[in-house]
């Protein structure tokens, strides 16, 4: 691929965003790779973690690329606004985990990206903003809806309606990152995150993100609804089973997602 660059190792996929010259803004072009490698790994079970990055230090994701959006008719504008909406809520639906290993600006788009993933960390040097009323529109592909629901209503409208940008330190405090890191050691936090995950139950991650993520969009008493159908998913698996043995035998468990 040309504007993404993958990875695969110990059931752990890193997909980073290689435009670094371009602040790794999402082209039409680097959206459609984005989009066929996330339908590969949909569907493969032996992909149990997924992290995010961009190439560089200096920005993790500029949003759309508008140098490419200026030539574009309103039709193509739709078209194009739909692609990055697409793309961006394809990975929040996925699976299986997915971090955001921020090691630069997260601006427009960029920050959107970051908000449909399941945990973000960043670098100390990593900035965030919602800049899009500056220019005449809105979020449109996540952030008026998934950054309240992470840092509460009132910041969210602050940064949405100044397009200010906000410093990794107030990231954390806000709730917005887990995690602030050095530059150099961002990778390999966001690996040794994914290894915590993936050494649990692929099955029980992925009934946990699904009861986590659609049970808070819903009413508690139907959410533990969905909690009990996803409980009972496990109960049949072979992993079920070798974590109770494993237990029994005092030894870390072997399981297979089966």
């Amino acid at each position: 691929m040309k504007y993404i660059e993958v990875t695969v190792e110990d059931s752990i996929a890193i997909v980073s965003l290689q435009r670094e010259n371009a602040a790794n803004a999402l082209s039409q072009a680097m959206i459609k790779e984005i989009t066929a490698q996330l339908d590969e790994w949909k569907l493969n079970a032996a992909i149990r973690a997924i992290i995010v990055t961009g190439a560089g230090e200096k920005g993790f994701c500029a949003g759309a690329d508008l140098k490419e959006r200026r030539g574009m008719s309103e039709l193509e504008v739709r078209g194009a606004v739909g692609a990055i909406r697409d793309m961006i809520n394809k990975l929040a639906e996925m699976p299986m985990p997915v971090i955001a290993a921020i090691n630069g600006a997260a601006i427009g788009g960029g920050l959107e990206l970051a908000l449909a993933c399941d945990l973000r960390i960043g670098a100390d040097h990593a900035t965030f903003a919602l800049t899009e009323t500056s220019l005449g529109i809105i979020p449109g592909a996540g952030g008026t809806q998934r950054l309240p629901r992470v840092i509460g209503v009132q910041r969210a409208k602050e940064m949405i309606y100044t397009g200010k940008n906000i410093d990794a330190v107030s990231a954390y405090e806000w709730g917005l990152l887990m995690k602030v890191v050095p530059p150099m050691k961002l990778i390999e936090e966001g690996k040794q995150l994914a290894r915590q995950i993936v050494r649990n139950g692929p099955i029980a991650i992925r009934q946990a993100k699904y009861a986590l993520n659609h049970g808070l969009e819903v009413d508690i008493q139907t959410g533990l609804k969905l909690e009990e159908k996803a409980y009972e998913v496990t109960i049949p698996t072979k992993d079920r089973l070798e974590g109770l043995l494993a237990f029994k035998e005092k030894r870390k468990p072997n399981f297979t997602g089966e």
